[in-house]
């Protein structure tokens, strides 16, 4: 039997396998019978994260590499911030960022399949401001300044185009077109506000481009949220523990962190890369009205695993269905990619050789770059400003978690992990 040698496994931490060592030993790991990994070459991860500690880069992460329903790898590096210098376990509470979006993606399908919600269902069925939405198109004056005139939209945007990100709503905090002055200028995060309230700033404002057109990221998520907290008559976090953390089992996964005990778990980046840069940036600690479907989740690696591993199945876990498979299969499906009439914005972070599903990136051909990125055609992915990040492999009966909160290392850590993976799969 194959033994991959880890260090520094968690502290006090639970497990996913089903033993524990003690804090920053050394030890052997089991890979389980069927799993297709090079043990010398899996080592190189631990390596590399070790490295990026001792330079300071990050002040820690955790890593988990799951095949055939065991762990193959699962390991913690450095601490949960540089004043404590607590170490990381499977409890460390992470910001999710842009991972939140995946969660909010599943429970909305939920409400689809029970039919609480309909994709050619308009925007203004649930939220009736959006339908006196207008698009901002700019126009060029001969002396050569841009001003935004307002036209309808030539439908009015759907639950289809919130999921998918065709909806014209866009953020307000990267990029420089009129639009996405219009948010920065507008305020939309001033003051203590609702998803009810948010979603009404967001139909006071231009549409980015015409609905169903280009995927376009942003707020399209909230508004979707509020959609479901209309057709459910329930708060959004009362409708996803119900539908999703209390069967899962997720219970350290939700908007806030009040608990004093817990609030010790929280994971923290190094204090010269604490800047985020995604507009408002909530305080978990400290109890606000919105819950931010986009980017406000906070989750540990014992929660998430459970739901990337329901993922992995196809929408099942532990004998329990949270997807039937046509569901999954739409969700899962790529819905902008050729023949779908739908354009990239300059902003496509699904990224080369990715389609996007209802609110996954989906994996659909190997892309332009030479050689081409590693991953199998299917592959589900996303990740968020912290740099948490997920790849779901079904061909390989595989999916890895990193948890993360490194704004400017990210992509870079995010393109290498997934690259020493890969090269440690044995065909």
């Amino acid at each position: 039997m194959k033994l991959i040698h880890i260090a520094r496994l968690l502290a006090g931490g639970l497990l996913l396998a089903t033993f524990a060592l003690p804090a920053h030993a050394q030890g052997t790991y089991e890979i389980p019978a069927g799993a297709h990994f090079s043990q010398d070459k899996l080592a190189k991860v631990g390596e590399f994260f070790r490295n990026e500690v001792e330079t300071g880069k990050i002040s820690g992460a955790i890593v988990l590499i799951q095949q055939h329903g065991k762990p193959v790898f699962h390991e913690s590096f450095g601490v949960q911030d540089v004043v404590s210098k607590a170490p990381i376990t499977d409890k460390t509470i992470f910001r999710l960022f842009s991972m939140t979006k995946a969660i909010t993606a599943v429970v909305s399908m939920q409400m689809l399949e029970e039919g609480k919600i309909r994709l050619d269902d308009p925007v203004s069925k649930y939220i009736p401001s959006f339908a006196d939405v207008k698009v901002g198109v700019e126009k060029k004056a001969e002396d050569g300044t841009s001003t935004l005139e307002l036209v309808p939209p030539h439908h009015v945007p759907t639950v289809l185009d919130l999921m998918r990100h065709t909806s014209g709503v866009t953020y307000g905090f990267y990029g420089d077109t009129l639009v996405r002055k219009a948010y920065r200028a507008a305020n939309i995060y001033a003051g203590d506000f609702d998803l009810a309230e948010f979603a009404e700033r967001i139909a006071k404002l231009p549409l980015q481009d015409q609905p169903g057109t280009l995927w376009n990221y942003g707020h399209s998520t909230d508004v979707l949220a509020r959609v479901m907290e209309v057709a459910a008559g329930k708060s959004l976090y009362e409708i996803e523990k119900e539908k999703l953390f209390d069967p899962l089992g997720m219970s350290d996964t939700g908007f806030f962190v009040t608990d004093p005990e817990k609030q010790k778990l929280m994971a923290q980046p190094v204090p010269n890369d604490s800047d985020f840069r995604v507009g408002r940036i909530n305080d978990p600690t400290k109890v606000k009205k919105w819950q931010s479907a986009s980017g406000g989740m906070v989750s540990t690696m014992a929660d998430y695993a459970r739901f990337t591993q329901m993922l992995l199945n196809g929408g099942t876990l532990d004998g329990k269905t949270y997807l039937q498979p046509a569901t999954f299969k739409q969700m899962t499906t790529d819905q902008v990619g050729p023949g779908a009439g739908i354009g990239r914005d300059t902003f496509y972070f699904p990224g080369d050789g990715f389609g996007f599903g209802l609110g996954l990136a989906v994996r659909t051909d190997p892309g332009n770059a030479k050689p081409s990125p590693p991953g199998d055609l299917g592959e589900l992915k996303w990740d968020g400003a912290s740099g948490c990040y997920f790849v779901v492999d079904r061909k390989r009966d595989m999916f890895f978690v990193l948890l993360e909160q490194t704004p400017t290392e990210r992509q870079r850590i995010q393109r290498t992990l997934k690259q020493l993976i890969y090269e440690a799969l044995e065909n």
